[in-house]
C-alpha cells in the first residue's frame, strides 16, 4: 500500500509577542541559513510548549522533530492534552501554514476541516460555498454538480442553501462545511475538534461518513479528537502528541489507553485556554485541577472516591447573574450529571469554584467534563470535552470506606456540592 502522508523532521516555531525574531540581525540569520538549505537556527534554543510553565525563552517549539508515515485509506486519530501541538500539525498537513523545518510529503488532494468557517467565503452563499470549494480542489463544475445534491441533502440545510453563509449558526456552518469536505473528490480528509459544534445526531452521522470514506472510497482521514470513544470507534491507529512532540504511535485502542492511564500525561492539571481563544470575553476559564476532597491533586478516582474539581476563572468586568456549570460525560458521551452555581453578581478579579462530588459513586471508567460560563443574557464560553479523566477499579477498597464530605459553604445542586472562592 502507497503511503498517503509522509511526515519526516517536522518542526513548528512560534516566537511569542511579536511577528518577526525581534531584530534585523536575527531575522537575517534566519534568512542566510534558509539560503544554504540549513535549519533555523532559533530551533535550537526554542523551548518545549508546556502552557503550564512560564518559561523563560520567547521562542516555542509548537512541534519538535515530528515523523511519521500514513498508509492511503488509513483513518489515523490523533490524540493529546490542549496546547500538544494537534492543531499546528493539522495546518501544515493542509498547507494553511508552512513547517519552520523538516518536509512534509502528501498523495493528492486535501480537503479539510479546521474550524468553523474554514473555506467558506462569508459573502457568498451556501450554493456558490460549495462550488468555490471544488473549484478549490481542482474540480470541473460539472463534476461538482453530480455531488451537489448529495452534499445538501447530507448538510440537512437545503431550505438555506441560497442564503449567504454569514447567516449561518455555527452548527448549519460546520454541517454544510463537513458535507462539502467529505463528499467531493479528494484523497485525504482532514477533520479538526470542530465537530464538536454539531449536534449529537449530526456527529454520529459524520462519524458514519468518515468510517465510510475510509473503509469503502480507500481515502485516509485524520481526525483529531477529544473524544476517546470517537476515535476508537473510527480510528485503527492513532498518534499521541505530548509538547510538540510523537510520544507514541500504534494501534488506537492501546495509544488511547496510554493517554488515559501514563500519570506523566494525565496530571489532572489542564490549561484551558490561551490569550486567542479568550480574546474579548469578559470572563473565562484558564485552569481546572482534579483533586480529592482534602486538596490534593490526583491522576485519577478511585472507584467509591469522594472528588472534587477545581475551575480557576478570571474575571475582567463585571457581570451580572453569572453562572458557571459543570457538566459530566462517559464514553460514549451519555450526559450523567450537570450542575450549576445559583445566579451572582461578580466583580472584576480571579475566583476559583470547587464542585465537590461526594454522593454519588461511579463506576470505572472514561469520564468527560464540560463547562460553560453564563450570564442572565447570553453562555460567553463553552467547553465541550474541556478534559477526560480516569475512575479505576481498586478491587481491596470497600465502598463503605469512601470519604464522605459535606461542605456547609456549599450550595448543593443536582446532588453535587459548589463552592465559590474569591482568590485574593
Amino acid at each position: 500500500m502507497s503511503k498517503a502522508i509522509k511526515v519526516e523532521n517536522l518542526s513548528k516555531v512560534y516566537h511569542l509577542g511579536n511577528y518577526g525574531t525581534g531584530t534585523i540581525s536575527r531575522d537575517l540569520e534566519r534568512f542566510w541559513a534558509r539560503l544554504r538549505g540549513k535549519d533555523d537556527p532559533f530551533l535550537k534554543i526554542g523551548e518545549v510548549n508546556d502552557r503550564s510553565i512560564k518559561g523563560k525563552s520567547d521562542v516555542v517549539l509548537s512541534l519538535r522533530d515530528v515523523n511519521f508515515e500514513i498508509e492511503q485509506g488509513d483513518a489515523v486519530g490523533i490524540i493529546g492534552r490542549n496546547g500538544a501541538g494537534k492543531s499546528t500539525l493539522l495546518k501544515i498537513l493542509s498547507r494553511v501554514t508552512s513547517p519552520t523545518a523538516g518536509t512534509v510529503k502528501l498523495k493528492g488532494r486535501i480537503a479539510s476541516l479546521l474550524e468553523v468557517g474554514t473555506g467558506f467565503h462569508p459573502e457568498l452563499s451556501g450554493r456558490e460555498n460549495i462550488y468555490l470549494n471544488g473549484a478549490m480542489l481542482g474540480m470541473r463544475k460539472s463534476e461538482i454538480k453530480l455531488k451537489f445534491d448529495e452534499i445538501v441533502s447530507f448538510s440537512g440545510v437545503e431550505r438555506y442553501i441560497d442564503t449567504p453563509v454569514k447567516r449561518y449558526s455555527s452548527g448549519m456552518y460546520v454541517r454544510l462545511a463537513f458535507a462539502v469536505a467529505a463528499h467531493l473528490e479528494s484523497e485525504v480528509l482532514i477533520i479538526d475538534e470542530v465537530l464538536a459544534v454539531g449536534d449529537a445526531e449530526f456527529q454520529k452521522k459524520c462519524l458514519g461518513k468518515m468510517g465510510d470514506v475510509s473503509s469503502s472510497e480507500g481515502r485516509t482521514v485524520l481526525f483529531v479528537s477529544h473524544n476517546m470513544a470517537a476515535v476508537q470507534k473510527l480510528c485503527s491507529s492513532a498518534i499521541l502528541l505530548h509538547n510538540g512532540t510523537v510520544n507514541a504511535i500504534g494501534n488506537s485502542n492501546s495509544i488511547i489507553s496510554s493517554y488515559l492511564t501514563n500519570s506523566s500525561l494525565n496530571e489532572s492539571v489542564y490549561e484551558l485556554a490561551g490569550p486567542e481563544e479568550v480574546f474579548g470575553l469578559p470572563g473565562f476559564v484558564y485552569k481546572l485541577q482534579i483533586e480529592d476532597t482534602g486538596s490534593k491533586i490526583i491522576n485519577e478516582v478511585t472507584v467509591g472516591q469522594a472528588w472534587q474539581v477545581r475551575v480557576f476563572l478570571e474575571i475582567k468586568e463585571p457581570i451580572r447573574h453569572f453562572i458557571i456549570g459543570l457538566g459530566l460525560t462517559n464514553s460514549a458521551e451519555i450526559n450523567l450529571r450537570t450542575t450549576w452555581t445559583e445566579e451572582t453578581d461578580i466583580s472584576r478579579g480571579y475566583y476559583e469554584v470547587l464542585f465537590i462530588e461526594d454522593q454519588l459513586t461511579f463506576s470505572a471508567g472514561t469520564y468527560n467534563l464540560i463547562l460553560g460560563l453564563s450570564s442572565y443574557e447570553k453562555t460567553f464560553q463553552y467547553i465541550d470535552n474541556a478534559v477526560s479523566f480516569t475512575i479505576s477499579q481498586i478491587a481491596h477498597e470497600s465502598l463503605d470506606k469512601r470519604i464522605i464530605r459535606i461542605n456547609d459553604a456549599g450550595v448543593i445542586v443536582n446532588q453535587m456540592s459548589v463552592k465559590f472562592l474569591k482568590s485574593e
